[in-house]
């Protein structure tokens, strides 16, 4: 079928029988979230496809539409439209954010990708390279680290100058995916190897989620989060067992790899010393959070799953949420901040940041036009759809620079990367910051002027 097909089915009226006869399995679209889409169009402004094409298929509602006619048989799953449609997505799920009806749309589209998957005809080469990356490197912490000190030996050693000087990616077309690779931290986070004390009055334990960039591109980031938390009187615990949240296999729709990183965590924060899961990854957190339906027809971890989804916490939301106890000390800076899909729209947290950024003396915060619209980072899709993702981009890096701040504030891995090598490639010395890291600096400033007073 083609795309003038796929658009007939947009514009039919033709009420079918309730019956899903294109997916099958537990992980079919679930039919109930499928009708509560009353196609009122208000997803549309809020979704970046849908603002850079136009078209009624690239919208929410549009894919909806796709999604309910393979559910009734008018349309075929291995239609190219219907399979495009849905990778085309960001799953940034501000359409959730603006839906009057409640529509779980990531709920939608993840198990449309999981139907694609699993009876769409893929090549060895695809398949082969799937396996390696979810269920291989994402699969296990020790793999993952051990790749991510090859890259780190990459880029220390001096191959990576030159094999950028070389020339070699640009003749095999991979200088722009080999630019968004993340400079690998000296030290990585290793679950079960670190702990802080909380400091003062004893608030709680925390667990912190390692994950897997943020463990080795961004275990400083871990660490600066760890002491805000001690700062604030809390433990703070990293618990050995745990590895990948599991969002990138279940947004590229390998529903499975994503339940077996979820089952690994779930045992891993199970204990019941711990007050609260924290993430300081807005994607990692989102997923962590709807694990209870990810594992909803799985008798043995359903209810542990809804009991750990129930624990976890941004780190921005939990520390807003609890208040800061120890006041940080003066920033002079002007920042702005860019606020992470995951965070804004799946998690719903907008207000938290801004008021950990207000706590901040002198702390200037400029906002930024469109501050909720998706950068085109979106996990992998950068990688798999770099027009789009480019053209996100430069929206995004236009209205964050014309503010003017020094320094652009983000809470999430992917949005900082993507941010960070589209600023370096246009030459722009605007820093990139974790919200974490920003209040570290202020803790630490507090330090040096108590310091100079004694």
């Amino acid at each position: 079928m083609s795309a003038p097909v796929a658009e007939h089915v947009l514009a039919s009226a033709v009420v079918q029988p309730e019956v899903l006869t294109g997916f099958s399995g537990p992980d079919a679209p679930p039919w109930e979230v499928i009708n509560t889409c009353v196609h009122c169009g208000f997803c549309l402004p809020a979704c970046p496809t849908y603002k850079l094409t136009l078209r009624e298929r690239s919208s929410p509602r549009g894919r909806i539409t796709l999604i309910k006619a393979v559910a009734e048989g008018r349309l075929d799953l291995m239609d190219p439209t219907f399979q495009d449609e849905m990778y085309l997505c960001l799953n940034c799920r501000a359409c959730e954010a603006a839906c009057p009806s409640g529509v779980k749309y990531g709920e939608l589209v993840e198990s449309a990708r999981a139907q694609i998957e699993a009876q769409s005809p893929r090549t060895l080469r695809v398949r082969s390279a799937r396996i390696a990356a979810f269920r291989g490197v994402f699969g296990s912490s020790r793999r993952f680290r051990a790749a991510s000190a090859g890259l780190r030996l990459y880029q220390r050693t001096g191959a990576q100058r030159f094999v950028r000087r070389s020339g070699l990616l640009r003749r095999v077309g991979l200088a722009e995916k080999e630019a968004l690779l993340p400079e690998l931290s000296e030290r990585f986070l290793v679950p079960g190897k670190e702990f802080w004390p909380a400091e003062g009055v004893r608030r709680g334990t925390v667990a912190l989620l390692a994950g897997c960039i943020m463990s080795t591109a961004y275990a400083e980031v871990h660490r600066a989060t760890a002491r805000v938390l001690s700062r604030n009187g809390f433990d703070v615990i990293v618990p050995p067992g745990q590895g990948c949240c599991g969002a990138l296999a279940i947004h590229s729709g390998d529903l499975e790899a994503g339940r077996a990183a979820a089952r690994a965590n779930i045992a891993a924060f199970s204990s019941p010393s711990i007050d609260a899961v924290v993430s300081n990854a807005a994607g990692c957190g989102a997923a962590m959070r709807e694990y209870d339906f990810l594992l909803r027809n799985d008798p043995d971890w359903a209810e542990r799953a809804r009991r750990i989804a129930g624990k976890v916490r941004d780190v921005s939301e939990f520390l807003a949420d609890q208040g800061l106890v120890a006041t940080p000390g003066p920033l002079a800076v002007t920042v702005t901040y860019q606020e992470p899909c995951h965070l804004v729209h799946a998690q719903r947290i907008s207000r938290q940041p801004r008021e950990l950024l207000a706590a901040i003396p002198e702390l200037q915060l400029i906002e930024m036009p469109e501050s909720a619209l998706c950068c085109g980072s979106a996990g992998i899709y950068n990688l798999l759809q770099p027009e789009m993702s480019s053209a996100l981009l430069e929206r995004k890096l236009a209205n964050a620079t014309s503010t003017g701040a020094a320094i652009i504030v983000s809470a999430n891995p992917g949005c900082m990367l993507q941010m960070a090598a589209g600023l370096r490639s246009k030459g722009v010395q605007t820093e990139v910051v974790h919200i974490m890291t920003l209040l570290d600096r202020a803790y630490a400033a507090l330090d040096v002027t108590a310091a100079a007073a004694n």
